[in-house]
Order: C-alpha cells, then sequence, then structure tokens
C-alpha cells in the first residue's frame, strides 16, 4: 500500500497538489482499515487524510488530500456554484466526501466532478463534462481544456516529483519522513 501511495500521491505528500487518487488491490477490509488508521494517525498532524471512496471486492479506490486546501478550494464560489450542480453542500470537508462517496454508490458512471476534489482547474472540469472527455487540448495528470502552458509545467512538477519521492523511497525514506506539513 505504501508504494501505491508513493507512486500516485507524491505531488499531495510534497504539499504541491491538493488531493490524488488511486486504485489498490485489498486482501481484507480489517487490513485496509488497519492501514488506513495507522496512515491517518502519522499523517493527520501534517494535514493529509486518506479515505476509502469506493470498495469493490478486492479493490478500493482511496482518495489521500489535504484537508486545509481541499476546505479552501471548496469555499471558492465558482465551485461551490458549480458542486450545487450535483446537489453538493460545501459546507464542510467531511460532508462533501461523504457525498462525492454517495455518489460512486449511487451511480454507473464515475463522478466527473471528482476533478474539482483533486484541485484541477474548474474550467477543465467543466470542459471534461461538456465534451464527453473529447476534445481536449492536451492530457496528463488531466485533460486539459483551457490553460494548456500551466497544466504542462504542473504535470512536468507532479512527474519530477514522482520520481524524486520514488527515489528517496526506495533508498529508505518513509511515508511520515517524505510528507511535508501543512
Amino acid at each position: 500500500m505504501e508504494r501505491f501511495l508513493i507512486e500516485h500521491c507524491s505531488p499531495t505528500l510534497a504539499g504541491l497538489k491538493t488531493a490524488n487518487l488511486f486504485s489498490c488491490p485489498i486482501n481484507s477490509d480489517s487490513e485496509l482499515n488497519t492501514y488506513l488508521w495507522k496512515a491517518n494517525n502519522e499523517l493527520n498532524n501534517k494535514d493529509v487524510y486518506l479515505d476509502v471512496l469506493r470498495r469493490d471486492n478486492d479493490r478500493a479506490i482511496i482518495y489521500v488530500y489535504r484537508k486545509k486546501k481541499l476546505q479552501k478550494e471548496l469555499l471558492d464560489k465558482n465551485i461551490s456554484d458549480f458542486l450545487a450542480l450535483y446537489g453538493y453542500s460545501c459546507s464542510s470537508v467531511s460532508y462533501s466526501i461523504e457525498y462525492l462517496k454517495k455518489r460512486f454508490e449511487s451511480g454507473d458512471s464515475f463522478p466527473h466532478e471528482i476533478g474539482v476534489f483533486l484541485g484541477y482547474p474548474l474550467e477543465d472540469v467543466i470542459g471534461f463534462i461538456d465534451n464527453a472527455g473529447k476534445n481536449s487540448k492536451c492530457s496528463g495528470c488531466w485533460k486539459v481544456y483551457s490553460d494548456e502552458c500551466n497544466a504542462v509545467k504542473l504535470f512536468e512538477l507532479y512527474n519530477k516529483c514522482k520520481k524524486i519521492y520514488m527515489k528517496l523511497f526506495a533508498g529508505g525514506r518513509s511515508i511520515m519522513q517524505l510528507t511535508v506539513a501543512a
């Protein structure tokens, strides 16, 4: 699980990004719950939280986020107005994440507004939804419909961060050591 965390969430652990998401195999609910409890116990004081958005048989979708950063973004008027279209009330991070979990459970399709929860530009989230994932200017961590130049720079930064973190992790650094405090 730690390797998945480093491989898919380095920009969040480094404080560069609001959140990341990854899917991982699980052997049992108790094993997953024990890992999440341990990770949250260590990382919450650095404002990093792990939550399960969905479990399907032998896989789980894990959401890793910076709570204060996410709260600030959810309170942005444009973002809160956009999320309200999907039934969200951005009064709290916890409520919004619980509602996102319900959106995962209630539909057959992936709730594409999740891009907002991952710190993607609102224009790109809206562009993805409006274009059904087609006609983007470019893609990397997400499909880009607005500021391509800035997005490409961010993609490069996130990839560089991942490479550095993977190397440091392989060299023996722990998740706790690699997580930057808020």
